[in-house]
């Protein structure tokens, strides 16, 4: 028995660096991959396919360790970053994409992430168990877009 948990998350934010510069960043998987919290690993599998090994969290009698690959395609005239899941590999289906927009003064970053986590427990806890699971994820993003922001010399203020 197992439980599905989805995630769809989505993110616009404004930073001081140029267009290129976040493009290169965010371009380069492994560059971009520093900035997530909880990598254990992140190992290279050709073709521009990465496989992302999160730190395994838990509570007593239950640890859980995120194992998903993607492939990512970077294209530089359109400034996006798009990532499809890597079938059979893990236990996610990750998939998302960046959209960087020159705006001459600042650049405009869109995140989009979809997945789907598999998670080895009775399907009676997912009501339990799903709910922090999200909660979990999106703190990660959260951090891992804060994580970014600085690099990137710091938010746009409105």
């Amino acid at each position: 028995m197992s439980i599905t948990v989805s995630i769809d998350l989505g993110y616009a934010f404004d930073v001081k660096a140029s267009a290129k510069a976040v493009f290169d960043v965010l371009a380069d998987v492994p560059v971009s991959a520093s900035h997530f919290p909880h990598v254990d690993q992140l190992v290279d599998m050709g073709d521009g396919a990465y496989r992302w090994e999160m730190k395994k969290i838990g509570l007593p009698h239950i640890n859980l360790q995120t194992i998903y690959a993607s492939r990512y395609v970077a294209n530089k005239a359109r400034k996006t970053i798009v990532w499809t899941p890597v079938e059979g590999v893990g236990n996610a289906l990750v998939s998302g994409d960046w959209k960087i927009v020159d705006k001459k003064t600042f650049t405009h970053v869109e995140l989009q992430i979809s997945g789907e986590l598999s998670i080895p427990l009775p399907s009676l806890l997912e009501a339990v168990i799903a709910p922090a699971v999200e909660s979990e994820f999106e703190k990660l993003v959260e951090q891992y877009i804060h994580n970014l922001i600085e690099c990137f010399g710091g938010e746009v203020s409105a």
